[in-house]
């Protein structure tokens, strides 16, 4: 049973409290002031503790820094704190959460304001183990075991040591600067610089000048030269991202340059450069050739290879490893709960990786705890609970039972997920979910769902006894 230690010097409010935390099924502990409350942790056995922040002697927020100080210096682990106040102040609120404060009240403090602090505090049976200390993160690691990134790791593994233009391409938020960079260091020019322009954030008319640089005085404004990213990449990489964003005036330019590998700074003398040109696109370049906005020898020109990265929601399997990674890169021993981690899976991800990775240094910076639970997720979808996919077991379920049993219920949700937007048409569910037709249709025969054959009719049964492939 949880033990929750309340520290405050009025005696009839820790009574009160103490009544309230025995009724909410917890053992309460009681200390009259600071010092007999750090005595009192100092013994052992204390979940969670309840702190006033005026007391005489040694107040609450002298406690809260030696609690602090104690977990700082490795000696004495913090207990989840919740500050007790009659005169709440922005200063007094700013402070006790810098400290480490799971949150700061106001009394008096109702019974359900009560509970759900207390609620946040102590976390689940299940997860109270604090988890090991995961490994050094590398910010730049292509993270995903799925089919479709899969794919995509070996296309960087055979495009790395190769010359060739890529074309990236990918919903806003995907990753895209992350596969180009490993390009990059997987390559013979690993040890050359990679430089990153992205032609969206660099108005029209610097745009010249942030390319390939400009001779001092060439311009008003210009008081000394300027190398250019062209030069300044010289021998490695140069990434364009949202290339689909630049003018024709400057795309002219810029297949000027790719053609002739001989760049000319605004005033200055052409200078030869030798980088390999990387870019990506959010956008349907192939729409805006056919509407005028890109030039066409450009778009073949950069797309020498194409390389799509699927967006985050065809690629469920590896959102909890990225939401790792990312917990891992914000510093921490942090870990998924399993209905944490079912809740991201419930989740669109419109803003793909970027969201996701947003999510996770929001958690790692407010959340108080070791184990990251559901209800620190609660800003997904505007707090409300997701609702499961259409004909399957509730997100939760999916993790329930044995691992092979969880991974034919996530496969079984994506292929009829795929199906269902591709209208039955198989090639192009293969397509959306990154893998061929013939592990398609041997998945589809493995779980018993079947499609007609004029690809337009609904998934079939997926409790249905699977086809007999003699017939």
């Amino acid at each position: 049973m949880p033990r929750i230690l309340i520290i405050d010097d009025d005696a009839a409010l820790r009574e009160g409290l103490a009544e309230t935390i025995a009724d909410l099924g917890h053992t309460p502990l009681q200390a009259g002031d600071g010092q007999g409350g750090l005595d009192r942790l100092a013994a052992g056995g204390v979940d969670a503790v309840l702190l006033d922040l005026r007391m005489p002697g040694l107040d609450g927020m002298e406690v809260l820094r030696r609690l602090r100080a104690a977990a700082t210096a490795g000696t004495a682990p913090m207990p989840p704190v919740a500050v007790l106040t009659a005169v709440a102040t922005a200063a007094n609120t700013i402070e006790a959460m810098r400290l480490g404060a799971v949150d700061h009240l106001t009394k008096p403090i109702g019974r359900a304001e009560l509970a759900a602090v207390i609620a946040r505090m102590l976390p689940a049976p299940e997860t109270a183990a604090a988890p090991p200390a995961p490994p050094e993160a590398d910010p730049d690691e292509v993270i995903g075991g799925s089919a479709a990134m899969r794919e995509v790791q070996k296309a960087i593994g055979m495009l790395a040591d190769s010359e060739a233009s890529v074309l990236i391409t990918g919903e806003t938020g995907s990753g895209k600067e992350v596969v180009a960079r490993a390009i990059h260091r997987h390559g013979r020019r690993a040890a050359r610089p990679f430089v990153a322009v992205n032609c969206a954030a660099i108005p029209a008319g610097l745009l010249e000048s942030q390319l390939f640089g400009h001779a001092r005085g060439a311009f008003t404004g210009a008081v000394a030269d300027r190398l250019g990213s062209f030069r300044e990449a010289d021998g490695g990489t140069l990434f364009l991202d949202e290339i689909g964003d630049m003018d024709l005036a400057m795309q002219a330019k810029l297949l000027r340059v790719l053609q002739d590998r001989v760049v000319a700074p605004v005033g200055g003398k052409p200078v030869a450069v030798d980088v390999r040109i990387l870019s990506a696109t959010h956008r349907d370049l192939r729409a805006a050739v056919a509407e005028g906005r890109f030039r066409e020898d450009l778009f073949w020109r950069l797309g020498v290879v194409p390389l799509r990265l699927p967006p985050l929601r065809e690629r469920l399997a590896d959102i909890v490893p990225l939401a790792e990674h990312f917990l891992a890169l914000a510093g921490g021993r942090r870990a998924l709960s399993a209905e944490a981690a079912a809740r991201l899976l419930a989740h669109p991800w419109p803003g793909n990786v970027r969201e996701l990775r947003n999510a996770m240094e929001r958690v790692a910076a407010l959340a108080r705890h070791s184990m990251i639970a559901a209800a620190d997720l609660d800003f997904l979808d505007g707090g409300q609970a997701p609702a499961p996919l259409q004909g399957t077991a509730t997100v939760t379920d999916w993790l329930a039972g044995d691992l092979p049993g969880a991974v034919a219920r996530l496969e079984t949700a994506m292929l009829r997920r795929a199906l269902a937007e591709a209208g039955g048409n198989r090639a192009e569910a293969a397509r959306l979910l990154g893998i061929h037709r013939q592990l398609l249709y041997e998945k589809l025969r493995r779980y018993g769902l079947a499609v007609s054959e004029n690809r337009t009719g609904a998934v079939g049964n997926p409790d249905a006894a699977p086809p007999d492939p003699a017939k």
